[in-house]
This record gives structure tokens, sequence and C-alpha cells, in this order.
């Protein structure tokens, strides 16, 4: 387990040289972060983005910050399952192997949605989007050695009483879009201890892990405010920022140890070691007791199956 007082960063980051990583949402905060991080370590970085303006202004970023990096941009948008079916036929059909896939991408908070398959925004992007995703690029997960998957949660699985897997969409319940944000990270809880345990039913030696940045200054806060045009919302959201927030690079350290670190273990959960997780260096962070649940894990697994239509072949 990392310690604060190791005050682990990006130059004890071990060479990705010869690696292939995908990063989801690569555009813009903690994933163009860990996207300049990983390339500057070497790999080969597939920045999977959904706006074409805001990626060539990613990948122009990252060449910038890190001279000779070997990144692309592809098109993927999470709250679409035929472009997720898309990127990985694409991806599967140019490269042969994937080192890593950084399940990054996000939306937070934003007002009552559909995604193109009638899934609820914010639990249709964080969570299915990348359950089906991960579950099409396993086969190219599993035939490589040392291969790892991240998915990204936060603080805000705490913030929900329980997963409504009933109506995971609210089609039926009220809508809040915090309680909605706070159910879609405790989905990717979730999802990743009953990933490692069936990962490890099958014999399979991809290591799935997961991580949060703590309270990380990105873009991600200003969607919502955004999307609602709500002066108010954009304020508080700056003011929040300013007085909380770490920087993006610092928020993107626990992802990168979860994905590079030696020492790190299938089911593993990494967050800030600083005071209540909101910042500071990586450490080894616990959960609350629902995200480790076996019945609503299992109970997950199979709606998302059944809505997405990706079984996973272990």
């Amino acid at each position: 387990m990392s310690s604060n007082a190791s005050r682990w960063d990006t130059r004890q980051m071990p060479s990705q040289a010869g690696r292939v990583a995908i990063v989801t949402g690569a555009s813009s905060g903690l994933g163009l972060e860990t996207a300049i991080a990983l390339g500057a370590a070497g790999a080969h970085v597939v920045m999977a983005c959904r706006n074409p303006a805001k990626a060539a202004d990613a990948l122009a970023e990252v060449r910038r910050r890190a001279p000779g990096a070997d990144a692309e941009l592809m098109s993927l948008d999470l709250a679409d399952l035929g472009s997720v079916r898309r990127f990985a036929a694409d991806f599967a059909a140019r490269f042969d192997k994937l080192d890593l896939l950084i399940n990054n991408a996000g939306v937070m908070a934003v007002p009552q949605q559909k995604t193109a398959d009638g899934f609820e925004m914010q639990i249709g992007t964080n969570h299915f989007g990348h359950f089906a995703l991960t579950g099409l690029l396993l086969p190219k997960l599993a035939k490589t050695p040392g291969s790892r998957i991240v998915n990204l949660a936060s603080l805000a699985h705490r913030w929900t009483a329980r997963m409504n897997l009933d109506d995971p969409n609210f089609e039926h319940s009220r809508y809040n879009k915090w309680d909605a944000y706070g159910k879609s990270k405790l989905a990717n809880l979730l999802f990743t201890f009953e990933l490692v345990r069936r990962l490890q039913g099958a014999g399979t030696q991809v290591i799935a892990a997961a991580a949060h940045p703590g309270y990380s200054s990105t873009n991600l806060q200003f969607v919502g405010p955004a999307q609602e045009n709500s002066a108010i919302g954009r304020a508080m959201m700056s003011i929040g920022n300013r007085l909380f927030g770490q920087s993006a690079a610092m928020g993107a350290l626990p992802t990168l140890y979860a994905a590079t670190a030696p020492d790190v273990a299938a089911g593993d959960y990494y967050g800030p070691g600083g005071f209540q997780q909101i910042g500071g260096y990586p450490v080894k962070v616990g959960c609350r007791r629902a995200a480790r649940d076996l019945q609503t894990a299992a109970r997950l697994w199979e709606v998302s199956e059944q809505l997405t239509g990706v079984k996973y072949a272990f």
C-alpha cells in the first residue's frame, strides 16, 4: 500500500514503453492529465473522445506537454451503445493487444435527460457505457499479459441511499441529479468488485482496480450548470473549486497509481490521502459497505447485461 508520506507522483511511474492504453474522456481534466502522463512514460495512448474539436485541442496539448508522446484520437460517445460497439470493433481491428483500459469519462449532476439508448444520462454514460466497452474489449485485455482496467469512482458513491435496480433509469421514480450521480458512482465500484470476482473465477489474470480523484478542479463541475443555464450554479462551482479543489494533475494521480504501480492488486481502490480524501497524494482507500454488497453487485451485472446486450466472454 502507498502511504501519503511517499508522495507518489508521475516521477515514480514505471516506464510504459511498448504498452497500449485507452483513456476515455481524454479531451479535458483528469482524462487529459492521465493521457499526458502515460504518453510521457512511453505508452501508445488512444484518447477516446466524444467531441472532435475538443479532442483535437487535447491531442495538441499532449504533444506540447509530452514532446514525442505517441498518442492518437478515436471517436467514442459512451452515451450511445452504437458508438461504443464501433469503437471496440475499430480498436480490435487495428490493435492486437490492450494493456490499460482507463474508464475515466463521466458526466456529473446534469438535468434529467436520456442517452441514445434511453438510459438516464448519468448511469448511462458513467456505468452502462463503460460496462459495455469493457466487455467488448475484454478479449484484447485477456490476451495481454499484465493488463489492467481502472474504473473511475468518486466520493459521491457515499451520497445515495442505495441502488434502485428495478428502476435504474428513473422512469418511475423522482429524479434528483445529485442522487443520480451518486448512484452512477456507486455502480462504478459495484461493477469493479464484481468484475474482479468474475475475472478471478475464470482464472483470468487481468487486474481490475478503481480510483477516485478527491475534489479536483475540472470542467466536469460546470457541465450541469451550463445545461441548466444557471449563473448561480456556475458561481457556486467556481467558489468550490477555488476553495477546495486540487489540480487535475493531482487528481489524476490515484488513477495513474492504480494503472501503473507494481504493488496494485485486483480490487484495490485508490484516492487522495489528505483530509477526508479531498486532496493529496494517492493511497489505498476504503469505500462504503454498500459498494461491496454481493447481491446488489450480481443484480447490477445482470441488469447491465440485459440493458446493454453485452455478455462478457471470460
